[in-house]
């Protein structure tokens, strides 16, 4: 009945305050608690609420308007076979059948995929299902602050504009943002009526990102080293101008001459210029850089890995990640129905067989039956590029048995060429009721053959026949069937297959069968084969999660599947092992334990779950947000999660943008959730995630060898500047040349040591964690080692080097002197001290081949040789600009063997292990009162991110909306009855797809008895282990089935204390 044109419905209510509950019979509030139901619950509820759909058309005044994309939400109230994709919501691919009696709800931006039908819309803009996940979402902020600033109707026009060039193409997508403007908009006088500038304030906020740990590190870090390198350079200043002052005219007592001036002048300045470089050399000024070019860097290489990274700190997130929330299918599956496992001819293949097993009468029949039998409009079209896999078009299923004709080296287009559509002479479509399809053909005798595929264990019971070996049909008792069962098909169950049976069955051509006898003619079928199909997981699967077992990341599954399914593919993929103990749970018993008696989730109830949790089936978008956002506020851990998720459709969204790295799919993912993402995966792989954390890692690691390598620098070039300048009353190393040892350990480091290519090593550790330092013992240790031999060099060259190489002191020279060769060599091997411990900075775990993989980063090998060969240039003719005197052969191999003593003196330092160096101390530690960012900490008190307070801003503004159609006084029992009748808490109404409703979470006054989960119920479900029914004891080697026991248990003892009708009575909690 199609959609209340948004205008109408707006300047109706702007005209009459109380439309809702005059004009209209139902509020916003029934009408949305409604939709939030799915299937009999809201069957149920339509008839205890309003008697029928009738009734709720009576009382919402409608307009057609036609089409195959939902603009809103509704109710189906007439039409045949309709089909609904609800995929851009669920996430699930298969197509959900509607109806009056079973599921009547339909929702916004989902598409009719066969059938049609007539609606009545109950929830349009920010209350319809699409609506809420943008309100998660924190969709149009930015609109509404421009909303704010105008207030006028005109402004909704220009926010319709913006919204729609948000680069979400979906029609239905932009058509939820426009109502959704409209919603607000309707809205926005009382909001700015109500106190605006606190609403201004929380805007301002919102845009402040936190800063990344490694950001807050390194700026800690920096500014600790800045601080020391004033106060050195001040007391250098001090120092110098003191001992000037009193040695020239104290102890030499000089008279301060008129004519002497320029030159006290002169040397005033000299020494204000060494107390400047010294600032410069230690304000280590290449770290910014450094992270900038690293993360650069990164990104670049990243693409090549298929991670399309959107937000450059994610990165660097990654490499901190601890845990991965990820979708199933798409993402650990294929998302395309296969058959991996078949029963024909007697024999039961785990793999698809070879055609030549198979006997070529069995074969013609199974090949026409499948081709024949199934929907002519699914087919598997080729590849859309090379090397992916054929595109399936139609019914998965079907696409899953087609594949597997093609699997068999068959050909399905010529079958169906030979037996084109208009010639199939009675089709039986696949229902509910059936459970399965049959096709009657005519063959050329004028006999018929009806072929017929469904569910293995409804097609099973009508087949009194199956072929064997030699493709001769023998007789099949119900004993066999029984074995078969057993067998086969039970087998199948349990590795998460779906059993499908293809069957045939010949039938006279004369006297005509009476095709309307259903009973009669799908009976007496000939069984051909069974087959096994599923979604299978991608084959690189398994050795991604392996490596981030490995690396210290758990990997959880959250899907919208069932828990039998989910339970079986995270088996495959190794996300649980037999024997481990851990959790597998369904959306609704989820929600049961994280929720108090009021319905309110508690974290500390979270706490108790998530650490074992790894499979959570049947859950719906809100539960994936709650669920992250537990993990990431928990204070279970010592460190705090980094929590990264994957997804791919709408429904994902708000989780991907409350995760701390959201990945999204590149090929099957929905733009909602790319642009609630971080990281796109361009190629929908889940490897590509282990590769994130591998560059994440090395981030992380580039830094830390960046900033060996430059404090050893900043503390030999600060302590030579200091101490010479105090001795000799100048500084060996002048202030040019600091700026080129500088420009080496600042711009050319970073880029040298910030581009080393990742090594699969970095996955043999756990995460570095939030609070891990940056600059390690170990660091320290190379550090102050490498300082020590660099400094006991230099001081030498400085006190005793004009003897060592027979050449004039440098020492106490005059003014305006030209460079000594003396303060030359000091520059040149210091210079070459720097490069050779730039190779030994490579590493920073205390590796003993430093030369490791050098190769690969060419960068490093180009800078390493153009620094060389610049210095060579400065100091052969750098002349006076540069301090430097040209220097012998014999000299520069001096120099070089110094320098190359580094590699040496690394290898020394190696050997000392840092286990006994207790006095060393670590640095760059971000305690956690610095994480967040002081400047944000006023604003972030309430912890409160993005999309929450988008969230709250939706409730908000809902709220005032009722303001204005009941007194104030409605509104305080409307609060009231929400506490105690239960009405869920605003942030449980956000659900947008319940596979479960949360009724149960209701605490009636007339069953105050409900036993809901408390603080005491994990030592229940341990008594309850010990004292389970044998089952439990037989599996002990797998702890998910005993959870299973626990579950049933446990709700069956609720269930006992609740009505039999109630919900908790039903709940779903399978083996």
């Amino acid at each position: 009945m199609g959609d209340m044109t948004n205008s109408d419905f707006y300047s109706k209510n702007q005209r009459n305050e109380s439309s809702h509950g005059g004009e209209f019979g139902c509020t916003m509030e029934e009408l949305r608690s409604l939709m939030e139901l799915r299937g009999t619950e809201a069957v149920v509820k339509i008839k205890e609420t309003y008697g029928d759909t009738d009734t709720i058309c009576r009382r919402l005044k409608t307009s057609p308007v036609e089409g195959d994309l939902l603009p809103a939400d509704g109710l189906f109230i007439q039409g045949n076979d309709l089909k609904i994709d609800e995929s851009s919501l669920t996430g699930e691919s298969d197509q959900v059948r509607k109806s009056v009696d079973k599921d009547p709800m339909l929702l916004s931006g989902t598409h009719v995929m066969e059938g049609s039908g007539r609606m009545v819309v109950t929830a349009v803009g920010v209350n319809s299902q699409t609506g809420i996940i943008f309100t998660l979402l924190g969709a149009g902020g930015e609109e509404e602050e421009k909303k704010d600033k105008k207030g006028k109707p005109n402004a909704l026009v220009d926010q319709k504009r913006s919204k729609m060039q948000d680069g979400n193409v979906d029609a239905s997508q932009s058509k939820a943002k426009q109502q959704d403007g409209a919603a607000a908009m309707e809205m926005q006088p009382l909001k700015s009526a109500e106190g605006g500038d606190t609403d201004d304030k929380k805007k301002a906020s919102m845009h402040k990102k936190e800063k990344s740990v490694l950001q807050g590190k390194l700026t800690k870090l920096a500014v600790q080293i800045g601080k020391a390198g004033l106060v050195m350079s001040a007391i250098t200043v001090i120092i110098l101008v003191l001992y000037f002052t009193v040695d020239t005219f104290v102890v030499n007592q000089k008279p301060w001459l008129p004519e002497c001036t320029p030159v006290y002048v002169q040397y005033f300045v000299k020494f204000f210029i060494i107390g400047v470089t010294v600032l410069v050399v230690a304000v280590p000024e290449g770290l910014p850089l450094a992270v900038t070019i690293s993360l650069a860097y990164s990104v670049k290489k990243m693409m090549k890995d298929n991670n399309l990274v959107r937000h450059l700190d994610a990165c660097e997130t990654m490499g901190n990640a601890t845990a991965i929330c990820s979708d199933k299918t798409g993402t650990l599956t294929t998302n395309r129905m296969t058959v991996v496992q078949v029963y024909v001819g007697d024999v039961h293949y785990k793999e698809v067989p070879d055609p030549s097993s198979i006997n070529a009468k069995t074969m013609e029949l199974l090949v026409s039956a499948i081709a024949i039998n199934s929907a002519y409009t699914t087919k598997i079209l080729p590849p859309e590029k090379e090397g992916a896999l054929p595109k399936q078009v139609g019914n998965k299923t079907e696409c899953g048995l087609l594949g597997f004709v093609l699997d068999l080296k068959q050909d399905y287009e010529s079958v169906r060429s030979q037996m084109p559509e208009e010639k199939l002479y009675k089709v039986y479509t696949f229902n509910s009721v059936r459970k399965s399809m049959s096709t009657v053909i005519k063959l050329p005798d004028e006999s018929f053959r009806m072929y017929s595929k469904g569910a293995s264990e409804i097609v099973l019971k009508k087949c009194c026949k199956i072929l064997n070996g030699a493709g001769e049909p023998r007789v099949f008792r119900p004993r066999d069937r029984d074995e078969m069962v057993k067998k086969v098909i039970e087998p199948m169950a349990c590795d998460g297959l779906r059993t499908i049976c293809v069957a045939y069955r010949d039938l006279p051509g004369s006297p005509e069968p009476d095709w309307d006898n259903e009973n009669d003619i799908l009976n007496d079928l000939t069984c051909i084969c069974v087959v096994g199909i599923e979604d299978p997981v991608r084959p690189e699967v398994p050795e991604a999660i392996r490596k981030c077992q490995r690396a210290g990341i758990t990997v959880r599954m959250v899907t919208g599947d069932n828990i039998n399914t989910a339970r079986a593919i995270a088996i495959k993929c190794g996300i649980i092992h037999p024997g481990e103990d851990f959790l597998c749970l369904e959306g609704k018993e989820f929600n049961r334990r994280i929720r108090n008696e009021k319905g309110e989730i508690e974290q500390e109830r979270i706490d108790k779950i998530w650490p074992k949790l790894r499979v959570l089936a049947r859950s719906s978008p809100t539960d994936k947000h709650t669920l992250v956002k537990g993990i990431i506020d928990s204070t279970h851990t010592e460190q705090r999660q980094v929590v990264a998720v994957t997804g791919d459709g709408t429904n994902d969204g708000p989780a991907l943008k409350k995760a701390d790295v959201g990945f999204a799919m590149g090929i099957a993912g929905t733009d909602v959730a790319k642009e609630a993402s971080d990281i796109i995966l361009t190629d929908d792989n889940f490897s590509s995630i282990v590769k994130a954390v591998m560059w994440g890692r090395n981030v992380y690691d580039s830094i830390s060898k960046f900033l060996q390598f430059q404090l050893t620098v900043n503390v030999v070039a600060v302590i030579v500047a200091f101490t010479g300048a105090c001795i000799t009353q100048d500084s060996p190393l002048k202030a040019v040349q600091m700026l080129w040892v500088n420009l080496i350990m600042d711009t050319f480091a970073s880029l040298a040591l910030a581009t080393e290519p990742p090594t699969e090593s970095l996955l043999l550790r756990k995460p570095y964690g939030r609070n891990k330092p940056l600059i390690s013992r170990t660091m320290m240790k190379n550090i102050l080692g490498h300082a020590v031999y660099q400094l006991t060099l230099i001081f030498t060259l400085l006190f005793v080097g004009e003897k060592m190489f027979q050449i004039d002191s440098g020492r106490n020279a005059p003014l305006h002197s030209p460079p000594s060769e003396h303060y030359t060599i000091i520059f040149n091997t210091f210079v070459m001290m720097q490069l050779f411990n730039e190779i030994n900075a490579r590493k920073i775990h205390g590796e003993r081949n430093v030369f490791d993989g050098i190769f690969r980063n060419p960068i490093f090998c180009t800078i390493v040789l153009g620094t060389f060969t610049i210095q060579i240039v400065i100091v052969q003719f750098g002349g006076k600009p540069f301090s430097c005197s040209p220097l012998q052969l014999d000299q520069w191999l001096w120099c070089i063997f110094i320098g190359m003593g580094e590699l040496v003196w690394g290898q020394v330092i190696a050997t000392i292990p840092t286990s006994r160096l207790k006095f060393l101390k670590e640095a760059g530690r971000l305690t956690q009162k610095e994480e967040i960012p002081e400047e944000e900490l006023n604003e972030d008190v309430e912890e409160i991110d993005h999309a929450e307070r988008e969230l709250r801003r939706g409730q908000i503004l809902w709220f005032r909306g009722l303001n204005r159609i009941q007194t104030q006084i409605r509104v305080v029992k409307a609060f009231r009855s929400s506490l105690y009748e239960g009405l869920e808490k605003p942030e449980s109404r956000t659900s947008i797809h319940n596979f479960m409703a949360h009724p149960e979470f209701r605490v009636e006054d007339s069953q105050p008895h409900i036993p809901l989960i408390d603080d005491t119920d994990l030592e229940e479900d341990a008594a309850l282990k010990q004292n389970s029914s044998p089952p439990s004891s037989l599996n002990k080697n797998n702890s998910a089935i005993d959870s299973g026991i626990n579950l049933t248990t446990d709700t069956s003892k609720s269930a006992t204390s609740s009505s039999p009708g109630s919900p908790i009575h039903s709940l779903e909690t399978s083996l």
